[in-house]
């Protein structure tokens, strides 16, 4: 029996998959690229440092912050710059924001649909017309903070090596941080919404990553944390892991120990669960899902307690945020090297850059989250491919389908 779905639509960048079962069997079960390569990192070489963190973040549409940010980290890593507080919180906020508006893009509009067996959005809205307008109003608010502490909703501009070209009015702030208690009541109607909904089983164990931070739920900052092994810095974690790159496809996918391994919402929740916000943590009890699980249907309810966790962390910091004016750090160029993570709204997301003693970048490598898990889906779908087989094709193409977006996947940015 083959299986071939030549377009997968509603995620980022364009990707099919083919699944060959023989005598009851899996043989092939493989996620295909369709996107060309688009050479970002070489790109970036010869170039002024801070070009990166311009550059990068044209990665994505969906998660440019992020690629901005870990860019910007890496490199003051690599130059020993001591950022202040007040930039490192301003700097929490849009990375708050971006989950936040990627995890309602993704929650409501692209997966929930799959759950119906709707093909067409305006479906869904009809079906939920409440839900629809409460997922939009989260996603305006969190695309109107990255405008205002970035500059514009995609592709921030004000964030830089050492601190920010110019600050958001605290007026501004002041307004959005006022519109977040009505939010937050709207996420966790949208959370018990998700709640409710008939997850497939599945259950195949594999190692989780992400940052871990013992001060807070790793975004921002943190070591990287395995649900199978001792927390490790983002440096050591990095030569742990083996890009693989075959010539008939533009993606890059990673290994890890020679096995695939999982990134994103389900394994943050996993790994750091106790650390989530009071709101959060009840709707995660109120959902009855034991962790750890293993099954990457899940990954679709973690994001959603996220949403409502990202809101909570926003608004305890903006509800005590007086910003005040403050000049650039100071620092010296030199001839360095270091590497960051970030998580993004699909897992964590690496940036290397080698500087020689003019700034200018001699190397770079950019894991990205998708590149990562691509192979830990394929070792799902294999898995799942014998539960569907009896099914029609219709039928298989939706449970396929399910659980390909479950993981939302973003084939730009491992195309990069």
């Amino acid at each position: 029996m083959k299986i071939q779905i030549n377009h997968l639509a509603k995620m980022e960048g364009h990707a099919g998959f083919v699944g060959h079962i023989l005598e009851g069997n899996v043989a092939l079960a493989k996620i295909e690229t369709q996107e060309g390569a688009r050479l970002i990192e070489g790109m970036l070489i010869g170039r002024h440092y801070m070009d990166a963190p311009i550059i990068t973040a044209r990665i994505c549409g969906i998660c440019p912050v992020v690629h901005n940010l870990t860019a910007i980290e890496s490199l003051e890593k690599a130059l020993e710059v001591k950022v202040t507080d007040q930039t490192r919180t301003l700097r929490k906020l849009m990375q708050y924001s971006q989950i936040i508006h990627s995890h309602g893009l993704h929650l409501f509009f692209l997966s929930l649909p799959d759950f119906y067996g709707i093909l067409n959005d305006l479906q869904l809205i009809k079906k939920h017309p409440k839900e629809a307008d409460m997922a939009m109003d989260i996603r305006r608010w969190a695309t109107d903070l990255i405008r205002l502490i970035g500059g514009r909703t995609v592709h921030p501009i004000t964030s830089q090596v050492g601190g920010f070209k110019i600050l958001p009015a605290q007026e501004d702030l002041d307004e959005i941080n006022d519109r977040l208690p009505a939010l937050i009541k709207k996420a966790e109607k949208l959370v018990k919404l998700f709640i409710k909904l008939n997850y497939p089983e599945l259950n195949r164990k594999t190692e989780y990553i992400c940052l871990f931070n013992d001060k807070e739920y790793g975004i921002y900052s943190g070591d990287i944390k395995s649900s199978e092994e001792e927390t490790i810095s983002s440096t050591k974690f990095s030569k742990k892991i083996t890009e693989i790159k075959k010539q008939y496809e533009a993606v890059k996918k990673a290994k890890l120990s020679g096995k695939s391994f999982m990134v994103g919402a389900i394994a943050r929740l996993n790994n750091n669960h106790s650390q989530l916000n009071p709101r959060a943590k009840a709707l995660l009890k109120e959902s009855g899902v034991k962790l750890p699980t293993y099954n990457s249907f899940y990954n679709i309810l973690a994001q959603a307690v996220e949403l409502v966790h990202m809101l909570e962390e926003s608004q305890k910091i903006l509800k005590d945020l007086k910003l005040k004016e403050e000049g650039q750090v100071e620092y010296r160029v030199k001839e360095c090297f270091a590497v960051a993570a970030m998580e993004a709204p699909r897992g964590t997301l690496f940036h290397y850059y080698k500087l020689d003693k003019d700034g200018i970048i001699q190397d770079c490598n950019i894991i990205t989250p998708t590149a990562q898990f691509l192979f830990n889906l394929e070792d799902d779908l294999a898995m799942y491919l014998p539960n569907i087989k009896d099914m029609t094709a219709k039928e298989r193409r939706q449970k396929i389908r399910l659980l390909i977006r479950a993981y939302d996947p973003c084939i730009s940015c491992a195309t990069h």
